[in-house]
């Protein structure tokens, strides 16, 4: 479900278990970054970035393998 952007902080915060690399992309922001995750421990990463203009529709996309588990966080 894509949603109107506004301007100021975006926050994105990911948490993973499991074995492999999840991947995040917020569209249309370029902003992307990996997260190694890793067995019976928790991972986590927090980005955020400033937006000088709104964007009328914007979307986060998260691909991870099947063995990754996974949680988003998203705040504006």
């Amino acid at each position: 479900m894509a949603k109107e952007i506004g301007i100021g902080g975006l926050a994105v915060q990911v948490n993973c278990q499991g074995e492999g690399t999840l991947h995040v992309t917020v569209k249309p922001v370029g902003l992307s970054f990996p997260l190694e995750c890793v067995d019976e421990e928790v991972s986590s990463t927090y980005n955020e970035i400033r937006l000088k203009r709104a964007r009328s529709e914007g979307s986060i996309q998260v691909t991870a393998p099947s063995t990754v588990l996974w949680a988003l966080t998203v705040e504006q």
